[in-house]
C-alpha cells in the first residue's frame, strides 16, 4: 500500500506489487485482473477494528446464549466426545485431549486450551463441572494445576446430556480452521447450562458475568414456563430463588437478585458463611463458606496483614484447619472482643465479603445482547424445541428407511421360493436385481436387502422377528409423524428430559439467601461510644487511645508519654474527638478528607500509631496540617478558617459533607500559604486570632462573607515581618484565653482584655514572647471546668485543670504550665470539656 496527496491509502486486491503514479492512476501491470481500491487510512482503520473486535466477541470471550458455551469450551467437549473419553470409559491423559482438539479445532495454543479443560474439572468454579479430573486440577487456595502430562480427564456425565444426539443432525456443523474437520457451531444442550454453570469473559468494549444457578431451580423455571409462557420474572423467582454458587456463601438481600434478573445487570453482595464457636476461654469464629472466586490462602494472607496494622482489632490468632471434608479457617478472638464488632470489620475490610457484577450478556444469532432472566430462559427453550424437532425429524427418517427395507424383505418372504428360483436363474447379481424389482415392484433398495438376506433369516422364528420389528416401526413412525404435527408434544418432551436431568443431577441449594435488613449491621453501631485522644506525628503517624488513659495532674508537673517518635519524629497535633465523630482532615494542599474516629486504630501510649497515608488517599508530596472533629453535618454551622498569612474563610459545613475518593477542595492558598486552623462556629461567634510573636485581634465572624469550598477568603489579621498565625478561637465571654507557649509556660486572660475590632488589624499584646517563654505555641478558649492536654515535640503529654492555670492580663509572661526537658518545647494543646471526663 502507498500513500497519495489525497490522503488515500490505494490496496491491491491480490499479493504481486503493483505500481501507482503520484496522480493516482495505477501504471499498466501485467496481471490485468488485478484490482485497485482507494481507501482512507481512517475508513481501513475502523473496518479493521470492528473486524477485529467482533471476531474477540463472537469467536472468543462470550457464549451462546443456546448452550451457554464458548468456542474453547465447545471444542474441548466435542474433542473428547469424539475420542470417545465417556463417563463410564477409562481416563485419558489431558495431553491426548489438548493435542487433539489443538490439531483440529483450536490452534491458538495449548495453554489456553488446558486451562479451558481444567476450569470445566474444578467443582469450586463449575457449579456442575462438565470435565471429570483426576490429578492435581488445583485448589481454592490458588495452587496450579499440575501439568497436562500427569493428569487425566474425560467427561463427566452430565456433560455427556451436553453432546446427546449431536450424530442425529440437531446441530449445524461449520468447517474448521483449515477445512480438514466439522465442528458444532452450538451443542444440543438438554442441560440449560448458561444460567446453570453461568460464564464470565471480558470482549472489546464489553463484559459478561452470569452467576451459576441451582439445576433443580433452572428446571423448575423453564418447566414453569412451558406451562405459562406469559409467567412474569416475579412469578419465576419464586422458583429461582437466585444464584447458587459453588463455594456457597450467603447473599445479603434479594432485591439485587430482583434487579438483575428484570434487567440483566445489577450487584449481589456475598458474604462467607461463619459462626461463632464459644467456650469459656475464648471465642472463635469459624468461616465453613467463602464468597465465589475468592481465593482463600490470599484471604487469610489480607487478615493477617490488616491484624499487623491494626486496622481489624480483636483478633488474637488465625489459622486454617481446611481438609478434604470442608473449609474451615479459625479466627481467634481475644478475650474481651465483640464478634459481632470483629465480624463487621472483617466483612468491612476483607473478601470475606465481596460484590458479584452481574452482566448477562450472551450471544444470541452472534450477536451480543444483554438478557433478563425469562429471555435466556426462552432461547434455551427455543434452542431445545429446534433440537428435539430436528431429533424426531431424523428418528423418523431413519424409521422410515428401515421399515422400506422391511416391507421388501416381507415381500420376499411371501414369495420365498419364487424369489429364489429367480435368483437361481439370473446370470448375475445385478441381473437378479433388476428382475425382483421388476416381478414384485421394490426399489433398488429393497432388491439389494433381499439380495444381501443370509438364509438364516428364512427360519420361521426370523420371519417372526422381521414381521414383529416392522410393527413396531410402523407404530414409532406414527408416534414421531405425531410429535412433528404438534408443538405441545414437543414442549412436553422437553419437560420430560428437564424432570429426568433434575431427578438424575439437582442438589440441595449451597448458597443461602439473607434478609439484607435483618443480617446487615452497621459497623457505627457496634463500637462503643465515647471520647478518644487522637494524637499525630509531624511525619504522619496517627493514633487514638480512650480519654481516661491519660489521668489528672497538677500544674508544673513532668507528664507522661502519649506516643513513641523516631528520633527524628516529633509529636505536632492533639485533640479529643468521640468515637462517632467524623474527622475531617484538612491539608497543605487546601484539601479536606474524610474519616471516622473510630476508624483510626487504637494504640497504646507507647505505641506511635498508624501511617495517615494509609488511612487517607494522599496525593505525592500531600499532608494533613488541621484535624476538625464533627459530630453531624448542619446546614446552620459553618467552618471558619485561618491560614498562616493571617487569611480566613467562612463556608457552610454542609459543603464538606460529601468528600469524594481523593479528598475535596477545601480552600484555595496563596503559593507559600498554608491552612492553621479551623473552627466549627453557627456564624454569628467572635473570632480570636494569635501569632507567633505574641500578638492578637478579635473580630465578628460576621465580618467575614460565607462563600463557596474552594474560595480563597479575606483578610484576617495584618501582620508584621515573618510573624504567622500560629491559632484561632472562637472567644466566648464567660470564658478565658489560654495561651501557651514552646517553653511550657502559659496563661489565662479574660475574652474582654480583647478589644473588638474589624478583621484585617494588626490587633494588640497578647502574651510577651521573651526568650523565658518563647514563642506562641497555642491558644485556646477555656473555662475553669475545663481540662488542657498539651503536648510536645518528643511526645510528652500532660493533662491539668484550666483552673490550676493563673488568671492574669495580656502585657504577660504567664506561669509554667509544662517542665520540659532540655530540647524540648511544646507543640500543641487540646481542651477536654468537664463532660468528656470519665
Amino acid at each position: 500500500m502507498k500513500r497519495f496527496s489525497d490522503g488515500k491509502l490505494h490496496f491491491s486486491t491480490n499479493e504481486k506489487t503493483v505500481k501507482m503514479t503520484p496522480q493516482n492512476t495505477p501504471s499498466p501491470v501485467e496481471n490485468p485482473g488485478t484490482k485497485i481500491i482507494p481507501r482512507l487510512i481512517q475508513e481501513e482503520m475502523k473496518q479493521s477494528y470492528l473486524d477485529y473486535s467482533m471476531s474477540v466477541i463472537v469467536g472468543r470471550a462470550l457464549p451462546d446464549v443456546r448452550d451457554g458455551l464458548k468456542p474453547v469450551h465447545r471444542r474441548v467437549l466435542y474433542t473428547m466426545w469424539e475420542a470417545g473419553l465417556h463417563h463410564n470409559k477409562p481416563f485419558r491423559k489431558s495431553a491426548n485431549v489438548v493435542g487433539n482438539c489443538m490439531a483440529k479445532f483450536h490452534p491458538h495454543g495449548d495453554s489456553a486450551i488446558y486451562d479451558t479443560l481444567v476450569r470445566l474439572a474444578q467443582s469450586f468454579s463449575m457449579r456442575y463441572p462438565l470435565v471429570h479430573g483426576q490429578g492435581n486440577f488445583g485448589s481454592v487456595d490458588g495452587d496450579a494445576a499440575a501439568a497436562m502430562r500427569y493428569t487425566e480427564a474425560k467427561l463427566s456425565k452430565i456433560a455427556e446430556e451436553m453432546l446427546q444426539d449431536i450424530d442425529k443432525e440437531t446441530v449445524k456443523f461449520a468447517p474448521n480452521f483449515d477445512n480438514t474437520a466439522k465442528e458444532p457451531s452450538v451443542m444440543p444442550s438438554k442441560l440449560p447450562n448458561l444460567l446453570v454453570n453461568g460464564s464470565s469473559g471480558i470482549a472489546v468494549g464489553m463484559a459478561t458475568n452470569i452467576p451459576p444457578h441451582n439445576l433443580g431451580e433452572v428446571s423448575d423455571g423453564v418447566i414453569r414456563l412451558i406451562d405459562n409462557p406469559a409467567v412474569s420474572i416475579q412469578e419465576l423467582m419464586h422458583v429461582i430463588k437466585g444464584p447458587d454458587f459453588p463455594t456457597g456463601g450467603i447473599i445479603q438481600g434479594a432485591s439485587g437478585i430482583a434487579h438483575a434478573y428484570a434487567t440483566g445487570r445489577g450487584k449481589l453482595t456475598v458474604r462467607a458463611k461463619t459462626s461463632v464457636e464459644e467456650t469459656k476461654a475464648k471465642k472463635t469464629l469459624i468461616v465453613s463458606e467463602i464468597p465465589y472466586m475468592v481465593n482463600k490462602s490470599e484471604l487469610i494472607k489480607e487478615i493477617a496483614e490488616l491484624v499487623n496494622d491494626k486496622k481489624i482489632l480483636g483478633i488474637g490468632d488465625l489459622r486454617d484447619e481446611s481438609d478434604r471434608d470442608g473449609m474451615r479457617i479459625v479466627i481467634e478472638l481475644k478475650k474481651d472482643a465483640d464478634p459481632d464488632v470483629v465480624l463487621n470489620q472483617l466483612f468491612s475490610h476483607t473478601r470475606l465479603q465481596t460484590t458479584f457484577g452481574v452482566m448477562m450478556l450472551s450471544l444470541v444469532n452472534n450477536i451480543p445482547r444483554i438478557l433478563n432472566l425469562k429471555q435466556m430462559m426462552q432461547y434455551f427453550l427455543e434452542h431445545r424445541k429446534d433440537v428435539v424437532t430436528k431429533r424426531t425429524q431424523f428418528d423418523l427418517t431413519k424409521a422410515q428407511e428401515r421399515a422400506h427395507i422391511l416391507e421388501g424383505l416381507l415381500i420376499a418372504l411371501k414369495n420365498i421360493d419364487a424369489v429364489i428360483t429367480l435368483i437361481k436363474k439370473s446370470a448375475s447379481p445385478e441381473r437378479a436385481q433388476q428382475g425382483l424389482q421388476a416381478l414384485y415392484t421394490l426399489s433398488e433398495l429393497q432388491a439389494k436387502a433381499i439380495l444381501d438376506m443370509r438364509l438364516s433369516r428364512l427360519t420361521s422364528l426370523e420371519q417372526n422377528k422381521i414381521v414383529t420389528e416392522h410393527s413396531e416401526l410402523l407404530k414409532l413412525i406414527k408416534e414421531l409423524q405425531s410429535i412433528l404435527a404438534d408443538q405441545q408434544k414437543i414442549l412436553n418432551i422437553i419437560k420430560k428430559e428437564l424432570q429426568e436431568l433434575k431427578h438424575e443431577y439437582a442438589d440441595p441449594r449451597k448458597t443461602l439467601i439473607a434478609d439484607a435488613e435483618a443480617q446487615s449491621i452497621e459497623m457505627e453501631d457496634l463500637i462503643e461510644g465515647g471520647n478518644m485522644v487522637v494524637t499525630v506525628t509531624q511525619s504522619g503517624y496517627i493514633k487514638r487511645l480512650p480519654l481516661e488513659t491519660y489521668k489528672q495532674q497538677h500544674r508544673g508537673g513532668k507528664g507522661v508519654i502519649a506516643t513513641t517518635t523516631k528520633e527524628e519524629d516529633l509529636v505536632s497535633e492533639i485533640f479529643v474527638a468521640h468515637t462517632h465523630s467524623y474527622i475531617l482532615c484538612f491539608t497543605n494542599k487546601g484539601n479536606v478528607h474524610w474519616i471516622k474516629t473510630y476508624q483510626i486504630p487504637e494504640g497504646s501510649r507507647q505505641a506511635k500509631g498508624k501511617a495517615i497515608v494509609n488511612l487517607l488517599e494522599l496525593e505525592n508530596g500531600e499532608r494533613v496540617t488541621t484535624f476538625i472533629p464533627i459530630r453531624k453535618f448542619d446546614e446552620h454551622s459553618y467552618l471558619i478558617m485561618a491560614t498562616r498569612k493571617g487569611t480566613v474563610k467562612k463556608t457552610n459545613v454542609a459543603a464538606y459533607s460529601h468528600p469524594r475518593k481523593g479528598g475535596i477542595r477545601a480552600i484555595t492558598l496563596d503559593d507559600g500559604d498554608k491552612l492553621m486552623d479551623v473552627k466549627l462556629t453557627d456564624g454569628k461567634q467572635e473570632i480570636i486570632l494569635a501569632t507567633a510573636q505574641g500578638q492578637a485581634v478579635r473580630f465578628e465572624e460576621g465580618d467575614v462573607r460565607p462563600t463557596g469550598r474552594s474560595s480563597q477568603g479575606v483578610r484576617g489579621i495584618s501582620l508584621k515581618g515573618d510573624d504567622e498565625v500560629v491559632g484561632m478561637v472562637v472567644a466566648q465571654k464567660d470564658k478565658t484565653l489560654l495561651t501557651v507557649t514552646k517553653n511550657g509556660y502559659g496563661k489565662r486572660t479574660p475574652i474582654d482584655d480583647y478589644r473588638l475590632i474589624s478583621r484585617g488589624g494588626s490587633g494588640v499584646i497578647n502574651i510577651q514572647t521573651t526568650n523565658r517563654n518563647g514563642h506562641v505555641a497555642a491558644i485556646a478558649c477555656v473555662d475553669e471546668s475545663d481540662e488542657i492536654m498539651s503536648i510536645t515535640k518528643s511526645g510528652i503529654t500532660i493533662r491539668i485543670p484550666a483552673a490550676d492555670i493563673s488568671i492574669i492580663g495580656r502585657n504577660t509572661q504567664g506561669v509554667r504550665v509544662m517542665r520540659l526537658e532540655q530540647g524540648d518545647e511544646v507543640v500543641s494543646l487540646a481542651r477536654v470539656e468537664k463532660e468528656s471526663i470519665g
